[in-house]
């Protein structure tokens, strides 16, 4: 019998712990009668979203198909229904921002506060450690250049939710004749060894032997085909490659990683599924269910765009400890939707010097005021679970807070790419013709690009070369890009693809920070 004990209530369930007793874990207790993590639909989801914001219905998006009665408008006469802006150096009590120090202490965090609120959610308090494993060490070549290849396992601690399991996954490939710390990009896309070394013949012709004899041990009637094909062999070495997973650009340039490469710059690709679900279903998986320990989103929690960026800030952080990376000169990249994970990755993560953000698109660098192509109600509909629930709002028809429009968001684009001042931004994009759908909007992304130039100015970074009147300038002709100050815009004559401002972004970064390409 023990004479005294604590009460302890879990939900429905009540326990007396006696203070006699041996000492029994109160957290494993409660990991026992937490709830299970749920399994919903990307319908489910968005329909729990829109209860918890009081939402009866939502305006639907345009569509992208020019002969639907609802298409995108694509009439520039119409493309500017809020034609004016949140002003970037104004703050919220009226007062002109004039200094670098009213910028850092007061205005940016404003701005920080209203698109983690309202646009793309917040970081959870207490997130989860990761742990680095280098998997595979491979000397390789990427082109004709010698390269060392180590694929990496980030595991993400999951004590408080064993049944959900974050892996990230990653590849980081530098020169290997380098003399000293190089620059490097890191892109959102596919991972994996660019070229793995093979054995060599006689090594392969031994492998064969020995897997032939198992195969005909497991299936007898193997011998007879492997008889009348005696030169068959079940494993053969893999075909060299320039670089994994990165298609020649149109123009006929090297991929991307065979650039980096040759000019004495590493390379990382990561990949944004192992860290969240490009899907509304994979909202109880991946980060953001492992912190939510599998049940659904709060309104102001991080979207898919914010976790990917997350995941490449802890990218950075084995980066950081890598002797042959300059991690003071690291970069993100990426495309389409990856290009907007990019540009929030730039604005949030101020350790990354530079980022080269390709055909971002609605919630990456175009305006969301705009009314042309992509529009907020494509994500308030569509790809909700990029942005944070909040983000819904702006595209209610009716709700209990009435309706809601992209007029009425605190902030825009410009804001966004502002906070990735005064470091090093390329804004790329291209053309209609060959596939960068007019849906992204070029013209308002670049009218972003102009509005955020009075940030990196009072900065005292160089912005495009062009006044910030962005009602009146005028987006460059094709192929004619501003590249001379940290704050870069060029539009290709390619599709929907960075590839051919990759050398452009190459010799632009390496101007910016005073570096001598490799010989």
């Amino acid at each position: 019998m023990f004479k005294s004990g604590i009460a302890v209530k879990f939900g429905r369930l009540s326990l007396t712990v006696g203070c006699g007793l041996a000492l029994v874990s109160l957290s494993a207790v409660a990991q026992s009668v937490a709830p299970a993590p749920l399994t919903l639909t990307a319908d489910q989801d968005h329909k729990n979203m829109m209860d918890q914001l009081g939402i009866k219905a939502l305006r639907p998006g345009p569509s992208g198909d020019e002969k639907a009665p609802n298409h995108a408008n694509y009439d520039e006469s119409l493309a500017n229904p809020f034609p004016d802006l949140p002003d970037l150096l104004t703050l919220k009590n009226g007062k002109r921002v004039t200094t670098a120090e009213m910028w850092w202490k007061d205005r940016r965090p404003e701005i920080v506060e209203d698109l983690e609120r309202e646009v793309y959610g917040r970081l959870p308090r207490n997130l989860p450690k990761v742990t680095w494993t280098v998997k595979v060490t491979d000397h390789e070549f990427v082109g004709f250049t010698p390269v060392i290849a180590k694929q990496l396992v980030g595991h993400v601690d999951n004590s408080a939710c064993p049944q959900i399991d974050v892996n990230i996954l990653m590849t980081v490939v530098v020169p290997a004749n380098a003399k000293a710390p190089v620059p490097l990009l890191m892109m959102f896309g596919r991972t994996g060894l660019p070229n793995p070394t093979q054995p060599p013949q006689e090594d392969m012709e031994r492998i064969n032997r020995a897997l032939k004899t198992l195969l005909e041990k497991s299936d007898p009637e193997l011998a007879s085909i492997f008889a009348a094909y005696p030169g068959y062999s079940p494993l053969n070495a893999l075909t060299p490659s320039f670089g994994f997973g990165a298609p020649r650009p149109p123009a006929g340039d090297p991929p991307t990683t065979a650039q980096l490469i040759a000019d004495g710059w590493g390379y990382a690709t990561i990949d944004p599924a192992s860290i969240q679900a490009d899907n509304g279903a994979g909202l109880t998986r991946g980060i953001i269910g492992l912190v939510n320990k599998g049940q659904p989103r709060k309104p102001d929690d991080w979207g898919a765009l914010r976790a990917w960026a997350w995941g490449a800030a802890r990218g950075l952080d084995y980066l950081e400890t890598e002797p042959a990376v300059d991690s003071k000169h690291v970069g993100i990249e990426g495309v389409s939707r990856y290009g907007k994970a990019a540009l929030v990755t730039l604005a949030f993560e101020q350790r990354f010097a530079m980022g080269l953000i390709g055909s971002s698109g609605e919630g990456g660098a175009k305006l969301n005021r705009r009314n042309f192509g992509e529009a907020v109600e494509s994500l308030t509909g569509g790809e909700y679970y990029w942005m944070a629930g909040n983000f819904m709002k702006y595209g209610a028809s009716e709700a209990a807070f009435g309706s809601k429009n992209a007029g009425d968001l605190p902030v825009d684009a410009h804001d966004l790419i502002a906070l990735c001042a005064p470091r090093l931004t390329f804004i790329s994009y291209g053309v209609p013709a060959m596939g960068d759908a007019k849906w992204l909007d070029q013209q308002g992304s670049y009218m972003a690009t102009v509005a955020a130039q009075p940030a990196f100015e009072l900065l005292g970074a160089k912005g495009l070369g062009v006044s910030s009147d962005y009602h009146s300038e005028k987006m460059p002709a094709v192929n004619e890009g501003l590249l001379d100050g940290q704050l870069a815009w060029r539009q290709h004559d390619g599709g929907h693809t960075d590839a051919p401002n990759v050398k452009y972004f190459i010799k632009w970064a390496d101007k910016q920070i005073n570096r001598t390409p490799a010989s």
